[in-house]
């Protein structure tokens, strides 16, 4: 049987926001089982807000979460890795409102989770077990989800760049396929952009440290931890995003040229749309029948 983990210990890592530039420290915190992912702003008396899409504040450069007039920005990267590492139930304190950028991926936290260790807790976990597709598009930017029996990810991009061409994604996540294959791939940047982007107030604590940064032609700081980094740091996002949901997903989702807005609108209509999915024990699970016809994703692409 699938139980619900939360870390054994806490753990702790500061670094500056890749926006604000603001010096934060975060610290992992065990939680009780049904918590959910939590953060906690403790320079403001410890108010809470949960890492769910009801809480999105907004999602242009980084998914941002707000109650009350409360901030939490750039939480995709440990969202990410809070998800395939497995942990349903922890509580996330931070100081600032931004959780700090480290090297502009995932594997910090990774690393981090490791320090924290894992502790299994009473209580089933329950997925979200999607059961009729649901795909939508904006432009030449689509998305979609399909039922599955596991988790996987299938993410295109194409930034008609000599550097970043075409690159397209695909594999079933899970805590190893996630450290090994995403979770090292980096955030990334254009020089054209930076000036128009720094005008916004935004990416204030960017630098050749935490991010890819390209000019027409090339990348200012190879080398790439992948070829195709660019493409796998998309489905990273898109996997901190999908973490909204609020529980582990079975089902395929499919990315054409999407960003946190699409991944952020499908977490919002499938959760409205409760002939789409199921909650379900992964035993239960495994005694469902498969739903429906066959269904093509590739004719999103």
């Amino acid at each position: 049987m699938s139980y619900q983990q939360t870390i054994a210990r806490p753990a702790e890592v500061s670094g500056i926001g890749l926006h604000t530039a603001v010096e934060s420290r975060l610290r992992l915190v065990p939680a009780p089982a049904d918590t959910g992912i939590v953060f906690r702003r403790v320079d403001l008396d410890g108010f809470q807000i949960s890492a769910h899409v009801g809480n999105v504040a907004r999602v242009s450069y980084a998914t941002s979460l707000m109650r009350q007039s409360v901030l939490i920005s750039t939480t995709e990267h440990l969202l990410a890795a809070l998800y395939c590492s497995g942990i349903d139930n922890v509580y996330v304190e931070i100081d600032a409102l931004e959780l700090p950028i480290l090297d502009g991926s995932a594997m910090p936290f990774i690393d981090l989770l490791a320090q924290a260790g894992t502790r299994r807790l009473r209580r089933l976990r329950r997925y979200l077990r999607v059961l009729k597709p649901l795909e939508f598009s904006d432009g030449d930017r689509r998305i979609g989800i399909y039922p599955a029996e596991e988790f996987r990810i299938h993410c295109f991009v194409d930034y008609h760049h000599p550097a970043a061409g075409p690159q397209e994604v695909e594999l079933v996540v899970n805590r190893e396929s996630f450290s090994r294959e995403l979770a090292p791939a980096r955030t990334f940047t254009f020089v054209k952009e930076l000036l128009a982007l720094q005008k916004m107030g935004l990416i204030r604590g960017g630098s050749l440290a935490n991010a890819i940064v390209m000019d027409d032609q090339s990348i200012l700081n190879g080398p790439l931890r992948f070829p195709d980094e660019f493409g796998r740091h998309k489905a990273l996002d898109l996997i901190g995003d999908l973490a909204l949901v609020g529980r582990p997903l079975q089902a395929r989702i499919v990315a054409h040229k999407a960003g946190h807005a699409l991944h952020t609108q499908l977490v919002t209509r499938l959760l409205d749309d409760h002939s789409l999915w199921t909650e379900t024990t992964e035993e239960q699970a495994s005694a469902l029948p498969a739903s429906g016809p066959a269904v093509h994703a590739e004719s999103l692409l």
